[in-house]
């Protein structure tokens, strides 16, 4: 019975599913349409339409965005679900038709998907643009369900011809991770501009020209939130488990078992070797008159207050060592939350570094390069590597193994000589040979 009515179950949810995505898209248009007609006049949602300020326009835009995004989803869900009930047996009771009442009631129910659909329509035609340029460069895809084959391969050409338009007007910094094509990218971009510049009908006005500076001032401010963002959320997430979570619940166990100090024979060899040396600096002192001269009983007894002080010090060490541990996958883990949630704002800042990095001179980006390469992969790097790895040794408590450490030295460097060899013959060979040559003059 129950194998039975989990069947039934999910038979009912099946077949429910196109009109649950369809009414997700239509309250996400709803919802657009309502910020239409309460903020811009039931007009489209744009700097045209209303006084607002940058920020609130960037705000609104961004609502709108991610009401488009889910009018997508839902839409496509509502296509597959409906072409998925078609192709199986699951019954529909909507598309029984036995007697006129129930092809009355089917024909209101299939009244009713198309006025949604066509306000839906509606609201999303004055968004059209978007699909393929927004203010933070990231693409929407508005829904295409009612285009057959022949006619959304034309609108897929047409979206990219408008791309590489755009790109090559809005944007001529292009990223490395790009295909790159025969004759480098900067000649080509050189090309299109003087292009521009002679052409009398590609002149900008002066409020295209603000809007674009309007779109860069934004796409920074939004980059070096982002950036900051990275790099809050991590560590503060490190130090709010670490402190409230990890630190009390760790110290807790060291004290139920005080058997345990040293989380490691090193650093027990580490600490014997502290309290031998200061034996040995009492009696020295000792003998050459910098104190009296103390008794087998007072030297013990100093001793043995030292050995408390190194045993709670080596103590609170492994309590530290072991928190890092956990505290650092709890980084990790918001470090990726953060990353998956924002994809937005990747698409903002890699077109914000791409500008940045291929925006430098040919002297700034080998200067960059050869200072790189010294410092991670050049001769002095092995002694840079040896300290790093012994720091991440002691942040995390582990004993330090020599041969591992070798090992590391002698393959990791190279592998990343090899990876940046490698991006400097790929991409920037192509994007920038005068920076490549720049690089070369500058090394020999």
């Amino acid at each position: 019975m129950k194998f039975k009515s989990l069947i039934k179950k999910t038979s009912n949810w099946l077949t429910a599913t196109p009109q649950r995505s369809l009414d997700t898209a239509y309250k996400a248009a709803l919802k657009i349409k309502a910020i239409e007609d309460n903020h811009f006049g039931g007009q489209k949602v744009g700097t045209e339409n209303a006084d607002y300020g940058d920020s609130v326009i960037a705000y609104f835009e961004t609502e709108v965005n991610g009401h488009l995004q889910k009018i997508n989803m839902a839409l496509g869900v509502f296509k597959t679900s409906r072409l998925f009930l078609n192709i199986s047996n699951v019954k529909d009771p909507s598309q029984d038709i036995t007697n006129d009442k129930e092809l009355q009631n089917n024909a209101t129910k299939v009244a009713i998907i198309f006025d949604k659909l066509d306000f839906i329509d509606q609201v999303t035609s004055h968004y059209q643009s978007r699909a393929t340029h927004t203010i933070d460069n990231a693409s929407l895809i508005l829904p295409e369900q009612s285009l057959n084959g022949q006619e959304r391969q034309q609108l897929e050409n047409e979206q990219k011809l408008h791309n590489s338009t755009v790109q090559s007007h809005d944007n001529p910094l292009a990223s490395a991770s790009q295909k790159t094509g025969v004759l480098p990218r900067s000649f080509i971009n050189t090309l299109n501009r003087i292009k521009q510049e002679i052409d009398p009908k590609s002149g900008e006005s002066e409020e295209q020209v603000i809007n674009k500076y309007r779109k860069s001032r934004l796409r920074t401010a939004l980059s070096i939130k982002f950036i900051l963002l990275l790099i809050i959320v991590p560590l503060l997430t490190h130090q709010l488990t670490k402190t409230f979570l990890l630190t009390p619940i760790i110290r807790q166990y060291f004290q139920n078992h005080e058997q345990v100090v040293f989380i490691n024979k090193d650093l027990e060899e580490e600490a014997f070797q502290e309290l031998s040396h200061y034996e040995e600096i009492l009696r020295f002192q000792g003998l050459i008159g910098l104190r009296e001269n103390l008794t087998d009983e007072e030297i013990e007894e100093k001793v043995k207050h030292k050995a408390t002080e190194i045993t709670q010090e080596y103590r609170a060490h492994g309590i530290d060592s072991i928190g890092n541990v956990f505290a650092d996958l709890f980084s990790i883990g918001a470090f990726a939350l953060v990353i998956v949630s924002s994809r937005k704002e990747i698409e903002v800042l890699k077109s914000f570094l791409d500008e940045i990095l291929y925006g430098l001179s040919d002297p700034a980006k080998a200067f960059l390069i050869i200072l790189f390469t010294d410092m991670f992969v050049g001769f002095h790097s092995p002694h840079g590597w040896e300290v790093i790895l012994e720091g991440v040794a002691h942040h995390f408590g582990l004993p330090e193994n020599q041969e591992f450490n070798f090992l590391f030295i002698a393959t990791f460097p190279v592998i990343l000589d090899t990876v940046l060899k490698y991006w400097i013959f790929r991409y920037l060979n192509r994007i920038s040979p005068s920076a490549v040559a720049t690089y070369k003059n500058m090394n020999e």
